[in-house]
């Protein structure tokens, strides 16, 4: 009887060692990050347009939610992100007009490397902290990139934010 147990009680733990390390590979096994990188910050900060990057921009052509750019030798699966040809000038123009926006909610811009699944650079992310998205790799060198809620820019619709933020004149 106790043979019967153990032998019970061993086969429940290696079913769930396998399910866990399968469910783990599912997980992790294909998606990439976007980690924070100073350099990057300052390439978009500088207006530095890089040759070996196709660009894109998520949202409205004026106060883009995020621009990235993918290194050429992938192909971003997506309608939903825009392509764009930069050069400094209207990388400048750009990142002006975001600075215009996020300013006004006090937020900063900021600079990530786009990882792939197994840590190498594929890309340059560009937006304000609090906008999110997924990075799958796919095969044949696709990605598919998440692009950030539409309404990155607002508040929240959080009333108590602003007028913590923006208090009302007193004479």
């Amino acid at each position: 009887m106790l043979k019967v147990i153990k032998r019970t009680v061993s086969t429940i733990c290696v079913i769930l060692i396998l399910s866990s390390v399968g469910c783990a590979g599912l997980i992790s096994g294909k998606y990439g990050t976007i980690v924070p990188n100073k350099d990057v910050t300052e390439s978009f900060e500088n207006y530095q347009v890089s040759p070996n990057l196709n660009y894109y921009i998520s949202g409205s052509d004026v106060y883009p939610n995020a621009i990235i750019g993918i290194d050429k030798s992938y192909t971003l699966d997506s309608n939903l992100w825009k392509e764009v040809e930069f050069t400094p000038e209207t990388l400048k123009n750009l990142v002006g007009d975001m600075n215009a926006k996020v300013t006004e909610l006090n937020e900063t811009l900021h600079g990530f490397n786009i990882l792939d699944n197994k840590g190498n650079n594929i890309g340059d992310w560009y937006s304000i902290l609090s906008a999110r998205t997924s990075v799958k790799m796919e095969e044949d060198n696709r990605i598919i990139i998440i692009t950030p809620d539409i309404d990155t820019y607002k508040e929240n619709g959080d009333e108590e934010k602003r007028s913590r933020n923006n208090p009302p004149f007193s004479p």
